[in-house]
């Protein structure tokens, strides 16, 4: 082989590699979905920049402020539809119909027992696993711990960015509440055996309290360290 093609290849190479390595998570994003019944839905998702970025978990999810508790509210295959905030599951299979009113999290995939969403709960849920209707969270403002879920099957690639996004949760709560939450995540380039990376960021649901500006300010930032 010729040196000039010998070069090419070589740079195709690095090219390819560079591009890998500087895929990376970017920060949340929080959609408004609109407020019926005194509540507001708000969809989350977590923006990565590589076009094959696969989220593999999410975890020590845990709240920086609130206003008030038992801020999350249901309305699932536990509720009967109904909505609730002493009742529900945080499992996507559960939900009834697509654009329900429902808080749950999931690892990209869709929605109600047909999508077979392979999200499963961490231990850190408790005992009732995604069956429980707040969300356990531990002290405030602790990074290190916090409940999570992950992909069971990742050969699925169901964690897989679409548009560079991979959705995470929805979270219905009502008009006049607000909480800030902090959440790490795990993904990797989606092929088998290729490292994990890491990334964490806070994102604000609701009118955010006092401070909770400044800590969005720190997503994109925080996002783009990693860990082995």
């Amino acid at each position: 082989m010729k040196i000039a093609q010998k070069t090419a290849l070589m740079g195709l190479a690095v090219a390819s590699i560079a591009g890998v390595a500087s895929a990376t998570f970017t920060g949340y994003q929080v959609t408004n979905g609109g407020s019926q019944g005194g509540l507001t839905k708000y969809i989350v998702h977590a923006n990565f920049s590589g076009a094959t970025d696969t989220a593999l978990n999410f975890f020590h999810i845990n709240q920086e402020s609130a206003s008030g508790s038992n801020l999350f509210y249901h309305a699932d295959a536990l509720t009967g539809g109904a909505p609730s905030n002493t009742a529900g599951t945080w499992n996507p299979q559960f939900v009834l119909a697509p654009g329900a009113w429902d808080s749950f999290v999931c690892v990209g995939g869709g929605t109600g027992f047909a999508s077979g969403n392979s999200t499963n709960a961490d231990p850190s849920f408790g005992a009732a696993g995604f069956n429980t209707a707040q969300m356990p969270f531990p002290s405030p403002n602790n990074h290190a711990v916090g409940p999570g879920w992950f992909n069971s099957n990742p050969p699925n690639l169901q964690g897989r960015v679409i548009n560079g996004q991979v959705l995470l949760g929805q979270f219905v709560i009502a008009d006049a509440a607000n909480i800030t939450m902090f959440l790490k995540v795990g993904y990797n380039d989606g092929i088998a055996g290729s490292p994990v990376q890491f990334g964490e960021g806070t994102f604000a649901l609701g009118v955010p309290a006092p401070g909770a500006v400044a800590l969005l300010g720190l997503a994109g930032l925080a996002g783009r360290r990693r860990r082995a």
